[in-house]
């Protein structure tokens, strides 16, 4: 029969063993919040510096009536919410279908209503912290219209 110091002893061994049980769970807790919150706290959205850029566009049709027109450049803020350079044109009722991020490539289709009839235009931007290159194909009046585009970080927005 076991007296009762063995019983005395059986429960601080026990206890011995919860506790470095219980030490091991808070560890693998703490290590577990810990990449939680660094995975949380990582930047979101494209390698971009925000801010007032230059874009620069260069335009191209191929199709019933081909032509090529010069450079056109304008500025544009651009923040990581709102990552797509455009420049707004009036009479133009748009719509984004597609707006999607890739790493540092922003994908975005957009739908627009004009006076001339529906443009369709498909666009991506791989941004390379302070520049970035891209590409937009439209489709009107059954042409295919490419732009090409390049823009460069120049200040802060005002």
């Amino acid at each position: 029969s076991r007296g009762l110091g063995d019983v005395y002893k059986r429960q601080a061994l026990i206890s011995k063993k919860e506790a470095e049980m219980f030490k091991k769970v808070l560890v693998l807790l703490v290590i577990v919040s810990l990449f939680s919150f660094a995975c949380k706290s990582k930047p979101s959205g494209p390698n971009m510096k925000e801010g007032k850029w230059e874009i620069t566009v260069t335009m191209e049709a191929t199709g019933q009536m081909p032509f090529k027109m010069p450079p056109q450049t304008f500025t544009q803020c651009i923040t990581k919410e709102k990552a797509i350079p455009q420049k707004a044109e009036p009479n133009q009722d748009c719509k984004f279908t597609k707006n999607e991020i890739k790493g540092d490539t922003v994908l975005w289709t957009v739908e627009c209503k004009t006076p001339e009839g529906p443009v369709v235009s498909e666009g991506t931007v791989t941004y390379k912290g302070t520049t970035f290159d891209g590409v937009i194909k439209m489709k009107h009046f059954g042409m295919d219209i490419n732009q090409k585009m390049s823009g460069k970080w120049i200040g802060e927005c005002k």
